[in-house]
């Protein structure tokens, strides 16, 4: 007996009973359409973390001063970061391509009648816009001089120029922080929120040395923090050794002894980031792949079923000149075909689902919007694992009937 017959019996035979039918699939449905969201959700998840940090800027490597240790526990920073570390590791790291200095301030920004406190007020560096891969989207950066000079001028971002001057070009105005004029020589491009919801571009930038010597009044050396951007990923951890060993010897740090700066890599923290969402995805995945498990069950016990309610038909075509395998053959298509159905189902639900459930968090969260990301290949290994569900619980109560003596079959009532 040809494929194409066998098949146009199974289906014709499911279509007997199509509610049974459709209630057989439900399981698998529920199976696939679960484990296509989990995973296309956490994907749009892993994929929503690494670009977080790929954000933070171009392979970045922060550093840090160190902690305090009272009787073993930390009780605050100490102030052993400098300018001059942060200068030395720009030009005696080879894998460092930039860094940058950041000292950190507070308070308000006036223009005419209008005030506004931004979420950052920061000092850096010339070169913080290579380290974070920020670009401007009008004027231009503060250079080396106006940092040497600790020059009055300042870079801000755009939701502070939404607030101080509306649709009015900010450009050449002059602003008052802690009543010390500064002029806006640059316009930050838009980077939008964070993953937590804060706005990046509630920002004001200006020289480090004019912050520490104007604003805070201060004539110590030391920075708050500072970043620095390898040169390619591939050499984020030869940097990041770069940037110990130099510091080390710098601050006469003794092999053994506890170092005053703290180095992390941000590539480091996305890969714990991803680990962590891959395997509450696997998770989450697998649990609901237990109802696929539910649903295989549910097809076998239906064949059973219908092989017992059948046993007088089989047994007539077994007499006409059905041979064993062709009885095998078409409740394993039977099986095959509610798995399938199951699954194409199942496929379709899992991506509306998981586009849904996506455009739900992002319309409830004032954080960064969620990417809709649909997971083909989640798709394609869900189709193919509920064929294989098919054949594996299908098989039994095909291979039972194919075992059937044809007499004791037509004596069947």
């Amino acid at each position: 007996m040809s494929f194409l017959n066998i098949f146009r019996i199974a289906t014709a035979a499911l279509a007997k009973n199509k509610m049974r039918a459709g209630l057989t699939i439900l399981g698998v449905v529920i199976g696939i359409a679960a484990v296509t969201a989990m995973v296309s959700i956490g994907t749009s998840a892993s994929e929503l973390v690494q670009g977080e940090f790929k954000n933070l800027g171009t392979n970045v490597i922060v550093i840090s001063p160190g902690s305090r240790q009272a009787r073993g526990a930390r009780s605050g920073q100490v102030p052993s970061l400098t300018v001059g570390d942060i200068q030395a590791i720009s030009k005696e790291c080879p894998s460092v391509l930039a860094a940058s200095p950041i000292v950190g301030a507070v308070g308000q920004v006036i223009s005419g009648n209008n005030n506004w406190r931004p979420r950052e007020l920061v000092g850096v560096g010339a070169d913080y816009l290579l380290v974070r891969n920020w670009q401007i989207s009008a004027g231009n950066f503060f250079a080396d001089g106006d940092i040497n000079n600790s020059n009055k001028v300042c870079v801000i971002g755009s939701t502070v120029s939404k607030k101080l001057f509306q649709t009015a070009n900010p450009l050449g105005q002059t602003v008052r922080i802690k009543n010390i004029p500064f002029e806006i020589v640059g316009v930050l491009a838009t980077k939008g929120a964070n993953i937590v919801g804060d706005d990046q571009d509630d920002v004001v930038l200006m020289p480090f040395t004019t912050v520490r010597k104007r604003l805070q009044g201060s004539n110590f050396n030391n920075v708050d923090v500072a970043l620095a951007s390898a040169r390619s990923t591939d050499l984020m951890g030869v940097a990041e050794q770069e940037i110990r060993s130099l510091m080390m010897d710098r601050h006469r740090i003794s092999m053994g002894q506890p170092p005053d700066f703290e180095v992390a890599n941000t590539t480091e923290i996305a890969s714990a980031f991803g680990i962590v969402t891959g395997t509450l995805t696997a998770m989450l995945a697998s649990i609901a792949g237990i109802s696929l498990v539910v649903g295989g069950v549910g097809i076998m016990n239906i064949m059973l079923v219908s092989v017992t309610e059948r046993t007088r038909e089989i047994g007539i075509r077994m007499a006409v000149g059905a041979r064993p395998k062709d009885i095998l053959m078409q409740f394993l298509v039977e099986a095959m075909v509610l798995s399938l159905v199951g699954g194409a189902i199942g496929v379709t639900l899992g991506i509306v689902g998981s586009v849904g459930l996506t455009m739900a968090i992002n319309a409830v969260s004032s954080g960064r919007d969620w990417p809709i990301i649909v997971n083909q290949w989640a798709a394609i290994v869900s189709l193919i694992f509920s064929a294989c569900v098919g054949i594996g619980f299908g098989f039994y109560p095909a291979w039972r009937a194919s075992r059937l003596d044809p007499i004791d079959a037509l004596r069947y009532e």
